[in-house]
């Protein structure tokens, strides 16, 4: 006795598709299977098959339109009836739901990992699929956009953060015809757990004072607290925006562009040994050696190169800032590798890009590096530890009240001071 097949033909197309097959008679047979199915739908809802005459009949058949169908077995062009009245929808394409997104995931992917939509092309025919159209890549790539929307508008509620770093790169993009250059902003910050966190992205069209505190009330909005020390560059909008935004925050300015600025006013021979000497300054082990360095190295530098003097005697407040702050933070503080290297990884990907279509593409792209970022940073060591962290807002508490800071420090904090 022969056994029954019993299974329907969606069963049999879905089996077909999920293996690892991919030859061209494969191909043939699921479209085959697949036409085969939707003419049975279309009978069942015309109440009557292709041709019949039946009392029974409640529509009737409009000719076909053509389909694509990406699937394992490639791509397969479907012809899927059309009806008189109302349409028609096969129920077989309800899985391509599914491998839609998963081909959107791996668009996306190589989206966010610098592949150029035009180099997608190439990764998607690798898949057995007909190659998309830079167009298409694009527009598979917005399904980004609620992620990144989601991750720019969370709560910051991981607080306080105790220090907060902000820079800006420059990034070009089209707009009204020409070709533009924006500022793309972004803010990190140290929470309360000493984890490192992307705080935010946006995008100027220049970065002035007003792009800035927009920005940073932005975050203060979205939960950002308890900032002690801001580092950033010495822009002058952006100063005014700190002091505005966030009262009571020290600001100390970076040291990676406090030593380009200060080059440039020592020959190029002389550049070496000059940063080299003004490094000593950060690699003292308390605030009376950091201030006594300083002043070292400006009486060094006055006799051969006066202008990095001067440099340095107009800057000393915001460069030194980091000392008032527990020793164990220094170097995360004035090191700017960190900031650098993620600058770095964001160029690299905005690199492939060159000049983005429009500001929501810059957006979509930068956020979604930031985001992947993010993600690591939560799950990797911590960047400062906790005890020490609440240390520092403990002596910011001191300072304010004009104190000491044993006072307000709690035992088992004096303990590990």
């Amino acid at each position: 006795m022969g056994v029954t097949n019993t299974m329907g033909a969606g069963e049999l197309v879905r089996k077909y598709l999920g293996s690892e097959a991919g030859s061209e008679l494969l191909g043939e047979m699921v479209k085959v299977a697949a036409e085969l199915l939707m003419d049975a739908e279309v009978d069942v809802l015309c109440g009557a098959g292709y041709g019949e005459r039946s009392e029974t009949r409640v529509n009737s058949r409009n000719g076909h339109r053509p389909r694509r169908w990406d699937t394992r077995a490639g791509t397969i062009t479907l012809d899927i009836p059309k009806l008189r009245r109302g349409s028609y929808f096969p129920s077989l394409l309800e899985p391509r739901r599914r491998a839609e997104q998963a081909l959107v995931s791996v668009v996306c992917q190589a989206y966010v990992e610098g592949v150029s939509t035009r180099r997608v092309d190439d990764l998607v025919r690798s898949m057995g699929i007909e190659g998309m159209s830079k167009s298409q890549v694009s527009e598979l790539a917005k399904d980004l956009d609620q992620r990144v929307a989601e991750f720019r508008s969370r709560p910051l509620d991981a607080g306080p953060y105790t220090y907060v770093w902000l820079d800006a790169l420059v990034h070009k993009v089209r707009e009204g015809g020409r070709v533009v250059s924006v500022a793309t902003v972004i803010a990190t910050g140290i929470n309360a757990d000493g984890h490192r966190e992307i705080l935010g992205v946006d995008v100027f069209t220049t970065e002035d004072g007003a792009g800035w505190t927009a920005f940073l009330r932005g975050l203060v909005a979205r939960g950002l607290s308890g900032v002690a020390l801001v580092v950033s560059d010495a822009h002058e909008g952006l100063k005014h925006a700190i002091a505005a935004v966030l009262p009571g925050a020290t600001w100390q300015r970076c040291r990676t562009h406090a030593m380009r600025n200060l080059l440039t006013r020592v020959p190029k021979s002389a550049q070496a040994m000059v940063a080299t000497l003004v490094r000593t300054i950060f690699a003292q082990s308390d605030a009376a050696q950091v201030k006594a360095q300083f002043d070292r190295v400006v009486d060094q530098l006055e006799r051969q190169f006066p202008a990095a003097a001067e440099f340095l005697i107009d800057a000393e407040a915001d460069l030194l800032a980091f000392s008032s702050f527990p020793v164990e933070h220094w170097r995360q503080i004035w090191s700017n590798n960190g900031q650098e290297r993620l600058n770095k990884e964001l160029r690299r990907r905005t690199d492939v890009v060159g000049i983005f279509p429009n500001r929501p593409a810059l957006i979509r792209l930068c956020g979604a590096v930031l985001a992947e970022q993010h993600d690591e940073w939560a799950v990797a060591r911590r960047y400062m530890s906790a005890e020490s962290l609440a240390k520092a807002r403990l002596r910011v508490v001191a300072d304010e009240v004009g104190t000491d800071p044993k006072e307000v420090m709690p035992a088992e904090l004096e303990a590990v001071s």
